[in-house]
């Protein structure tokens, strides 16, 4: 009877320890895999805002790189100002003498209202309408300077004339003509100096145009 309450005893005991032995097993395994299920969503939310921000910031880059094309592409033809063109240009003349100088001057101003900046610069070219035909006025010889006209500024040039002083009728003038630097078309315009000129026979002082920018300098 002993020997059976031994070996009753034995197997409770190997039971007992073959019982704890499983649970500590269920419990390693449980708490392993109960991490390994959090782990998993967590990874994927994190790629998953990962290829969001790449995605925005590519959006951004490309949103970055069209606006600078864009705005490298202006309407400015690479930074070059185009020449000031005839029609872009409104042509005024005015007397301009001075109480006491030996020739008198008209001042022709060109304001550029093409809507754009523009470049003009050397002599424009004036002919005068009289009664006697067209007369060319002749250049200064003065150097000429390049200027960039923005919408709406002005520049302007002198033209000089001998004054009729003689006391006699000298030769009527009907009409100024100019165009401007490097361009074909020309403007008409009144002619706001003396009406008439000295009859010459050709020694007089000739009519003499200066550059763009040499108003009242003309002579």
């Amino acid at each position: 009877m002993r020997i059976n309450k031994l070996t009753i005893a034995a197997l409770a005991v190997v039971a007992g320890l073959s019982l704890t032995a499983c649970q500590n097993d269920e419990d390693t395994a449980g708490p392993s895999s109960s991490s390994a299920a959090s782990t998993t969503p967590s990874t994927s939310e994190g790629a998953s805002d990962s290829g969001q921000g790449a995605a925005e910031t590519n959006a951004g880059k490309g949103s970055g790189e069209e606006q600078g094309t864009a705005t490298g592409t202006g309407s400015d033809n690479n930074g070059k100002v185009g020449k000031c063109r005839t029609d872009e240009l409104e042509v005024t003349a005015t007397d301009n003498t001075i109480d006491g100088d030996p020739d008198g001057t008209v001042a022709v101003t060109f304001t550029n209202g093409g809507g754009r900046d523009c470049s003009i610069s050397g002599y424009a070219g004036v002919d005068l309408k009289t009664s006697a035909g067209s007369l060319s006025a002749k250049r200064t010889g003065q150097q000429a300077t390049s200027t960039v006209l923005k919408d709406g500024e002005s520049v302007a040039f002198g033209i000089t004339y001998p004054v009729n002083d003689s006391g006699g009728s000298g030769v009527r003038i009907t009409g100024l003509v100019v165009t401007p630097p490097d361009e074909t078309k020309s403007v008409s315009l009144d002619w706001p100096g003396a009406a008439t000129l000295p009859v010459t026979d050709g020694s007089g002082t000739p009519v003499k145009v200066g550059p763009i920018g040499s108003a009242g300098q003309g002579g």
